[in-house]
Parts: C-alpha cells; sequence; structure tokens
C-alpha cells in the first residue's frame, strides 16, 4: 500500500465524526448506552452546554450529520441481479483469494439503528469476473435489531477501467432503495476511477492474513 496515496485519500475523505460515531459505539454497548448518546436524562452535549450556559437544551434527534448525510448513491453497473439467495457469506466453497470481512451498521436520518434492513450485495471474484450466470458472490441479508450487519467475502479482483470495489443496495423497510458501491483505500486506480467516491472509502485494516473493513450507512428511513 502506497502510505503517501493513502494519507492523501484520507485528507479529502470528509472526517466520520461524531454524534453518528458516539452512537456506533452506544449501540455495541447496549440500550442504555444509546439512550445517553443520544442525550437522554441531560446527559451528554446537551448538559455540558446548559452549564456553560450556553443556550438550550439540543434537540433529542438531531440530524445524522457526519459529512455523507445520507450515504451517496452510485450507479448501478451492468451486473446487478434481482432474487440473489439471502446468506452473509458470499465465498463458494474452495475459492482461493484473500479473506474480507465487512462490518457496520445503517442509521436512520436522526442516528438511530435499523432494523431489517435489506443489503443486497454483488461484486466481482477475486479474477475481476462477474458471475452473471449464477450467484457466485452475490447475496443479500438483513440488519439485525441493533441495525448492525456482517459479510463474509473475498477482495474482489480488478478489471479494466474501475478501481476495487463492492456494490451494494441498501433498502429500509418501507423507503425508497439506496444503490451505492464501496472502496478500498490506498488503491492506485482511486486516482484515476471516474466513479470512485472518497466518501464511501471503507475503514480496512489487516486482520490475520485477510482484511476486515467497516462502513456505516445513513439511509432515509
Amino acid at each position: 500500500m502506497d502510505d503517501d496515496k493513502h494519507t492523501e485519500e484520507q485528507r479529502r475523505r470528509p472526517r466520520r465524526i461524531s454524534r453518528k460515531s458516539v452512537l456506533r459505539a452506544a449501540v455495541a454497548a447496549g440500550p442504555a448506552a444509546v439512550l445517553v448518546g443520544a442525550g437522554a436524562g441531560g446527559t451528554g452535549p446537551a448538559l455540558a452546554r446548559e452549564r456553560r450556559g450556553e443556550g438550550q437544551r439540543l434537540e433529542p434527534t438531531p440530524t445524522c450529520d457526519d459529512g455523507d448525510d445520507p450515504t451517496p448513491p452510485q450507479t448501478e453497473g451492468p451486473y446487478f441481479k434481482p432474487n440473489s439467495p439471502e446468506r452473509g457469506v458470499l465465498v463458494p466453497p474452495g475459492t482461493p483469494g484473500t479473506s474480507l470481512t465487512v462490518s457496520g451498521y445503517v442509521f436512520g436520518l436522526d442516528c438511530a439503528p435499523l432494523a431489517g434492513v435489506l443489503l443486497d450485495w454483488w461484486q466481482a471474484d477475486p479474477n475481476g469476473a462477474y458471475d452473471n450466470a449464477g450467484y457466485r458472490f452475490r447475496g443479500h441479508q438483513y440488519t439485525g435489531a441493533d441495525g448492525s450487519f456482517r459479510l463474509t467475502t473475498l477482495r474482489p479482483g480488478l478489471y479494466p477501467g474501475r478501481t476495487r470495489h463492492l456494490h451494494v443496495k441498501v433498502q429500509a423497510p418501507h423507503q425508497s432503495v439506496l444503490t451505492t458501491q464501496l472502496y478500498f483505500p490506498g488503491e492506485p486506480r482511486n486516482r484515476t476511477d471516474p466513479i470512485f467516491d472518497a466518501r464511501l472509502l471503507m475503514n480496512v485494516r489487516q486482520e490475520g492474513r485477510g482484511l476486515a473493513g467497516s462502513f456505516d450507512f445513513v439511509v432515509h428511513a
């Protein structure tokens, strides 16, 4: 990975703040922490402002603004197929490649985690090819009661004209579909791919011999 390119990408990428990040940690800690993170009971930033005499209490559910609110849409591309199987593991047995897990949460515009959100994934295989005849490296899943998801797959390969990416459709119950793509930091082709959007970079780290990525979606609910 080119450290200079990675650093420049991170400078161009809007900083993921704050309230959504706090809520994400609070969701992991449990329901009581979510209430505290949301300002319930006069705790957190609202109480601090009151103590400093800086004005009115914050709204209980301010906008979930983290610089990409809501998550930006992107083109579907030519390789989407409906009716993918429901599963959280996209890897066909015995397929070689670099393991990749992607996890995160789906939030509404009020920063509340959303349960039962559909995430429909598709990607190129490690050789850069899409399965247009079957459903290899395709599948859908739903967020849990805490708004979380976890996908197990392999790092997608490269093909002409594009940088490395994952496709996903995200749909909260009874809402419109968000179609977008997720990207990998430090990829040389991020500079030349005309579709690439730094706001859609995952946080990716080495985990054993594989990779672990994370990304939180913000959608209308």
